[in-house]
């Protein structure tokens, strides 16, 4: 009996129609984004970079090489397409698991069956897990020795980065496929493709420009999202009738995926204007605005790692040290886009908004360093003071490279009067911190640090610092 999770194609591939995983059933009835998986690899949309001759993916389909591979690729992007089109290809017999509902037991299982057909002289077993990022690490553990010795040839898809996600002696066993998340190009294509073939919707409908461009953007570059909200805003404006051809406009999509279309184009004027207002609303601690304008961004497609990283951006720009754990909040939060993806990372976003929406502001970074930039462009560069330069090589001491240098750990202060900077900027302040937050401890402690830096090799502080 199979294991939980698992569907056995032994011996030769079955013709379209068979059901492997789902695939081109004969039913008529399956969803569209089913019906619509690609027959062969070079329908597969969008992953151009995988489809050269000879290229790994082709050798697994093909099965010309028993490759073990990891898919790692966003939602809606072709790994589950791959998975079919290796199942009904080459005389090797497929096996599917799921991660979400399949333990150690179960891969074991698969493995026992898979060595004990190989050694009756049966075919190669491919064992496709989904989700494999799921599994905990001792399940990964227990594929190892199987992968090693070629028992199973392994086909695995994540959606979260391998190396973080998978163990390392896993991933040093397969080769590491990255697909791409799909740009609107890519969907568009998908959709144009279901309106007009006889698998999909065999032109029984057309689809307004308007309604398209809508369809592409909330899918979000995952096909299967916009052939299901394709389909069922098709479902909506059928009739009995063959000769009329409804047409599918903004309203009737709408309607279909309970998604609002925002005025919003990814490349135009709306695009610039809206992160414009978002970053001005978090300059100007409108946390409200800032939150409403991020909610428009991610309702009308916009890509989340464009947004995390304005918002690593802001936090050094507008906040800084008035804050400094501002940009521990945006970093982490473009991390969380990396690795979990929309809609969840949405929350993600919307912690990193709250929080430097509602800190203390300040420039003094950015104008910090932009002036010394300034300054070293205008050609006020200079000599690094001879006490600072490189001392570890023979004849540096000659060269009168370190010999005094004082080394601030030596002293209780943990600082000491010393020329850093080079004449031509010495006493130049670059920095200067506000009032805000946290700068303003920064700033009283920065004028004694300066005083007694700018004191001269040795020099005690003043009175009372």
């Amino acid at each position: 009996m199979d294991a939980p999770g698992l569907f056995d194609n032994a011996g030769p591939p079955e013709p379209q129609g068979s059901g492997i995983l789902g695939t081109g059933s004969s039913s008529g009835d399956e969803p569209l984004a089913v019906r619509m998986r690609p027959r062969a690899l070079d329908e597969l949309v969008g992953q151009d970079h995988l489809l050269g001759a000879g290229s790994p993916l082709r050798q697994v389909v093909e099965g010309r090489q028993p490759l073990s591979v990891i898919l790692w690729g966003p939602p809606g992007s072709g790994k589950t397409t791959i998975a079919h089109l290796v199942a009904q290809s080459g005389d090797r017999r497929f096996r599917a698991m799921s991660a979400l509902n399949s333990g150690v037991k179960d891969v074991r299982a698969a493995i026992d069956e898979a060595r004990r057909i190989r050694r009756t002289g049966g075919p190669q077993t491919i064992l496709f897990i989904d989700e494999v990022h799921r599994f905990t690490k001792t399940q990964q553990d227990s594929l190892l020795g199987a992968v090693e010795d070629r028992t199973i040839t392994l086909l695995a898809a994540t959606t979260e980065n391998p190396y973080f996600s998978v163990v390392a002696p896993l991933v040093s066993r397969c080769v590491l496929l990255t697909l791409r998340e799909l740009d609107a190009t890519d969907v568009g294509e998908v959709v144009d493709r279901a309106v007009a073939d006889e698998r999909g919707l065999n032109g029984s409908v057309t689809l307004e420009p308007e309604a398209r461009e809508h369809l592409v953007r909330t899918a979000a570059g995952d096909a299967r999202k916009a052939l299901t909200a394709l389909e069922a805003a098709a479902l909506t404006v059928q009739t009995e009738d063959d000769e009329k051809q409804p047409a599918l406009t903004v309203a009737v999509v709408e309607a279909a995926i309970d998604t609002a279309a925002v005025r919003y184009d990814r490349d135009g004027d709306s695009h610039y204007d809206v992160a414009s207002a978002f970053i001005k609303s978090l300059r100007g601690s409108d946390v409200d605005a800032a939150m409403h304008y991020l909610a428009r961004m991610i309702v009308a497609g916009e890509d989340p790692r464009f947004i995390s990283r304005r918002l690593v951006i802001f936090a050094s720009e507008d906040i800084g040290m008035a804050d400094p754990t501002a940009l521990q909040t945006a970093t982490a939060a473009a991390t969380a886009v990396e690795r979990i993806g929309l809609p969840e990372a949405r929350i993600n976003l919307a912690q990193a908004v709250a929080h430097l929406a509602t800190a203390p502001k300040s420039n003094a970074v950015i104008t910090a360093i932009d002036e010394a930039i300034t300054d070293v462009r205008r050609g006020k560069i200079g000599p690094v003071p001879a006490d600072l330069r490189d001392a570890h090589y023979q004849g540096a001491g000659a060269l009168g490279h370190g010999n005094h240098y004082s080394y601030p750990h030596d002293d209780p202060r943990g600082v000491v009067g010393q020329r850093y900077a080079p004449d031509v900027v010495a006493g130049r302040d670059y920095y200067r911190p506000t009032r805000h937050g946290n700068e303003a401890e920064i700033a009283d402690r920065l004028e004694k640090l300066r005083r007694i830096v700018r004191s001269g090799r040795g020099a005690r502080p003043a009175d009372g610092d």
